[in-house]
């Protein structure tokens, strides 16, 4: 299967995924990482102090690596990723006290840390998703607590067992 797991910075996406891929023996792609590594980017956000992602350079780069399958995708939007990709969509929700001092001690200041919190708030990631993908294959998962993260790590081998036997 293929899985993505969009959200805002802050939420929890990138330990999810990567404990995800350990005990499923999936794949993981961080998207961020992605982009840093092969410099996939197309400018530079002054005002968010970051660079700005070249899209289509991305998907071209993972490309050959989707259709392979067994691929975890992680990164914060996801509006520009072919519908075809994904089996199922994961969006992780935290909220704002836990994501506040997640971010600020991440360095996060002023405008950048507001509307990362504004994003949260108005589930603006969700909303991209349900958009994006198909409504039934959208789910929301909490991510404030350790607890959340097991309970989370097992709703999600659930479903990659079931998938697996339907499917194969």
């Amino acid at each position: 299967p293929w899985i993505w797991s969009p959200g805002t910075p802050g939420v929890g996406k990138t330990t999810l995924g990567k404990e995800l891929a350990s005990r499923a023996g999936l794949s993981y792609v961080n998207v961020g990482d992605l982009a840093k590594e092969g410099e996939l980017y197309e400018g530079f956000d002054e005002e968010y102090d970051c660079p700005i992602l070249d899209e289509d350079r991305v998907i071209d780069e993972l490309e050959d690596r989707m259709s392979e399958g067994g691929v975890i995708v992680d990164y914060h939007g996801c509006d520009f990723f072919p519908e075809r990709w994904f089996h199922i969509v994961f969006v992780l929700r935290t909220e704002n006290s836990f994501l506040y001092d997640r971010l600020e001690s991440r360095g996060y200041t002023g405008k950048k840390l507001q509307d990362n919190i504004q994003c949260e708030i108005f589930q603006t990631l969700y909303e991209e998703a349900v958009l994006s993908y198909k409504k039934e294959i959208v789910h929301q998962l909490p991510s404030n607590t350790p607890e959340d993260l097991e309970r989370n790590l097992d709703q999600i081998m659930q479903w990659i067992e079931q998938w697996m036997k339907d499917n194969n």
